[in-house]
């Protein structure tokens, strides 16, 4: 506490100092001046002066009557404050003093005001006095609690450290014992062998040379033993021994020593902390509450049950919100701060800023766009001289297609993007990531909404244009009608004086493809394509999909530097190191440049297609990036809530009062790029009656996992050119979940369309009649490879189409050619029995892969 003067003491009981030294000095004190210190004796001195004078001064009225009377009353309390671990319990003693004045007195204001301010004076400075020894009292509790249990933790490590001692030199002493109980006893019988008089000859030097204090040391270390005889023993063993054999004893016990030593100072006793460990936890948007946890070094319960104290219901896997998080940290005596989140993104950006070099030409990428049917592909194919549209289910294309063609006139980069309306989000991408567009219409058909759609792409992304009029080979084909319905859509061609360049073509016969190359690198020159190419790589995904035998594999479009094998590179969410680059065709090449599209292997995960790709220096920056970026993405990830069937939804409308239903759909594809056109497809079916929620999709086959998700929220699971496997089979067949297949984009969407319209309609099948699995793969010189096959489940039909299945990914659809069972052709072969197996166009067929037979059925749809 602070020394209290006289001053003071005077302004704390509201009295003149004057008048406070001259009450000292009628009780007996004397005092120099106001700031000299007045110490407790001295304070209780003058209570007591006080008191005793009480009712002769001032409070005396001249009649001799006191004018006022003052009671004290003092009440005893207990106060429970916090001790350590514990609680104390405190005696607390409250004085009141309480003054009565007549009547007669009570008039003058000045009394009044004066006795209120000592009233409350009083009662304030006994409070503070009870208050002040209630802490004391509980302090002094707590450092009393400390000091004893710190003691007592001492006293146990003392003991624990003497009783290791102990042990450890008693086991020193058994084997020194047990080492030299052999020697002792060679010596024993020695001695006893030997004449008597050399015996007495020897020992009294013995006792005369060595000290007799060195005895019981040496007994004691010789197992404790006592006595003289022992003492002999002892003397005679050092006598007989040589210098050799002193110092090999010597060196033996040393080590001997240094162990008891060692075993002495160790301790293996616990020491509390002697303050509380205080975290700094970073916290972003939002945060899982088990990684809050983590991040606290706390079991999950307790940050749950301090959210539960807080109002908040959350469980351990749900996410809370940043300043909810805040709130729990600081609750549970932390500290946080604000994650930054951008750390490694900054880096990166840093990095990619830097990259400076002497621009140079690059060849243009050219986007072949236009309607279904229009021809695209097939002016690809004349180009690269392949036949890649009869590869594709149904005759269309559903995939980008990435291809860089050499002409006579030059490099050029080309991308074939699908002209179904499913795919717009692939062909805005590919608009993005192009230089020039060619729009392919047909001269028979004209202007069709998916011509006016890529119109519209190539203005958004303000790409110029070049018109290529397809199939004029045809008798009813009409140029000039084309070039009349651009003008409607302000696409104006150079012959009616605008800057669109239109080539008629035919991309059958090969008719106007040099006059069409010549003004897509007329177009190039003029936009003054350049690129620099000794750089680190950047580009764009254009294509990702899940390889068993390769794992993740992603085309992508180097749009900048130079992307070469060994670089450690990130992509969206995943990163990796480039193993291996491959052309469109298949070969393996060491490095990309500018504008070349390149297949990458080595990648983490299957990347999202139109996700950008960065080159950096070392993978752990590419690791920390894609880190980062899925923790965004996890924290702001929805939760979806479940649904119900496909043939349950029109069952129930109706019945839920306006409220819509819910639709679940668990969606697995070949590539990413079907996935993604088919989650913005069906997901834009959703209207007022019916919600069409995606809840899980990926690259693959369809999975134990992916049925799990399914059965939980009671979700359909559309499986596009895959299938499942067998223990996903299980899990659907059990929980009868509902599994379809498909192969061609129009199917999934019309199907699901009918649900969400309510139009019940025809509902087309396909129902897998057998499976056959190809064991040997035979030569034929009249149908190519023949499959030696058994027919493991069902049936094979002669006359169905079938698919061949490589690791439950579609790979052909096609029919049979043959079908025989030994030298016989026959219709049908059934499951177990062997037969042999042609497939027409197609002679890719290797043991292991399964021949898939099947079949297309109407079924009308019921409630």
């Amino acid at each position: 506490m602070s020394e209290v003067t006289v001053r003071s003491l005077a302004t704390l009981v509201g009295t003149p100092v004057d008048k406070l030294l001259e009450q000292l000095a009628e009780a007996g004190m004397s005092f120099s001046g106001p700031d000299q210190v007045v110490t407790p004796t001295e304070k209780m001195k003058l209570l007591g002066f006080l008191r005793r004078s009480h009712g002769r001064t001032d409070a005396v009225a001249a009649d001799g009557a006191p004018r006022q009377i003052t009671l004290k009353r003092r009440k005893m309390e207990e106060l429970t404050v916090a001790a350590g671990k514990g609680k104390a319990t405190v005696n607390v003693e409250v004085r009141q003093k309480r003054t009565y004045v007549k009547r007669a007195e009570i008039g003058s204001p000045a009394n009044d005001e004066r006795e209120e301010a000592q009233r409350k004076l009083a009662e304030s400075q006994a409070r503070n006095e009870a208050e002040k020894v209630a802490l004391e009292d509980a302090d002094q509790k707590r450092r009393d609690e400390i000091a004893r249990q710190r003691a007592e933790e001492e006293a146990e490590a003392a003991r624990l450290r003497q009783e290791a001692e102990e042990a450890v030199r008693k086991a020193a002493e058994e084997t020194a014992s047990t080492a030299h109980e052999p020697a002792r006893r060679k010596r024993e019988s020695d001695e006893d062998a030997a004449p008597a008089p050399r015996r007495e000859s020897i020992s009294p030097a013995i006792r005369h040379d060595r000290p007799s204090s060195a005895r019981p040391a040496r007994g004691a270390r010789t197992g404790g033993r006592d006595g003289d005889a022992a003492a002999g023993r002892s003397g005679r063993g050092e006598l007989h021994l040589s210098d050799a054999g002193s110092a090999r004893r010597g060196a033996k016990k040393k080590p001997m020593r240094r162990e008891v030593g060692r075993g002495g100072a160790s301790s293996h006793s616990f020491s509390r902390p002697s303050a509380p460990v205080v975290r700094e936890v970073a916290i972003g948007d939002m945060i899982v509450v088990a990684d809050l946890a983590n991040k606290l070094a706390l079991k999950g319960g307790e940050v749950v049950k301090a959210l539960f104290k807080m109002g908040v219901m959350a469980t351990i896997n749900q996410s809370i919100d940043h300043d909810t998080a805040v709130l729990v940290v600081e609750e549970l005596g932390h500290t946080a701060v604000r994650a930054s989140d951008n750390d490694a993104e900054s880096t990166l950006i840093a990095l990619t800023g830097e990259i400076q070099g002497e621009a140079e030409s690059r060849p243009p990428v050219v986007t072949i766009m236009g309607h279904v049917d229009h021809g695209k592909t097939s002016l690809l194919d004349y180009l690269r001289r392949t036949k890649v549209a009869k590869g594709e289910a149904g005759g269309i294309t559903q995939h980008i297609g990435a291809y860089h063609v050499e002409t006579p006139k030059g490099v050029i980069s080309f991308l074939d993007t699908p002209g179904h309306s499913a795919f717009s989000a692939m062909r805005a991408r590919g608009a993005r990531l192009t230089d020039v567009i060619v729009l392919v219409v047909a001269a028979d058909d004209g202007v069709m909404p998916q011509t006016v759609e890529a119109i519209q792409h190539a203005r958004a992304a303000k790409v110029p244009m070049v018109v290529a009029i397809n199939k004029i080979d045809k008798s009813d084909a009409n140029p000039d009608r084309v070039r009349q319905e651009l003008l409607q859509h302000e696409v104006l061609a150079e012959e009616f004086g605008g800057d669109v360049q239109m080539v008629p073509i035919s991309a059958k016969q090969g008719t106007g493809i040099d006059d069409l190359l010549d003004a897509i690198l007329l177009q190039a020159e003029v936009l003054e394509l350049t690129a620099v190419r000794d750089a680190r790589a950047s580009g764009v995904v254009i294509e990702s999909a899940l390889d068993k035998g390769r794992g993740p594999v992603a085309t992508v479009l180097v749009q900048g530097g130079t992307l070469k094998k060994g670089d450690y590179l990130v992509c969206g969410t995943q990163y990796g190191r480039v193993r291996a680059l491959f052309d469109e065709g298949g070969r393996q090449v060491q490095e990309a440049t500018p504008s070349i599209p390149v297949v990458v292997l080595g990648l983490s995960g299957v990347p999202d297609a139109g996700d950008d790709f960065v080159v950096v220096e070392d993978e752990r920056l590419a690791k920390d990036v894609a880190q980062q970026r899925e923790a965004k993405r996890r924290e702001t990830r929805l939760v979806k809530q479940a649904g119900n069937r496909m043939e349950d939804v029109l069952a129930q409308m109706g019945q839920t009062d306006g409220q819509p239903q819910q639709l679940n759909l668990v969606i697995k594809a070949d590539v990413q790029g079907s996935v993604e056109a088919l989650r913005q497809s069906l997901t834009a079916l959703s209207n007022e009656l019916i919600t069409i929620n995606v809840i899980t999709s990926g690259v693959g086959g369809i999975t134990e996992s992916d049925a799990n998700s399914a059965a939980t929220s009671k979700a359909t699971i559309i499986g596009f050119n895959v299938r499942a496997d067998a223990s996903a089979r299980k899990v659907i067949e059990s929980n009868g979940l509902d599994l379809r297949y498909f192969s061609i984009i129009y199917d999934v969407i019309d199907q699901v369309k009918q649900v969400a319209s309510g139009l019940l309609g025809k509902e087309v099948r396909e129902e897998i009649i057998g499976t056959a699995e190809v064991r040997e793969v035979f030569r034929s010189s009249k149908f190519g490879a023949v499959a030696g096959s058994v027919v493991v489940e069902g049936m094979v039909k002669r006359h169905k189409p079938i698919r061949v299945l490589r690791d439950s990914v579609v790979i052909f659809e096609g029919e049979l050619e043959s079908l025989r069972r030994f030298k016989d052709v026959v219709d049908e072969v059934r499951s177990g029995m062997e037969c042999g197996i042609a497939v027409r166009q197609y002679n890719d067929v290797q043991p292991g892969d399964q021949i898939e037979c099947f079949e297309r059925i109407e079924v009308a749809r019921t409630l």
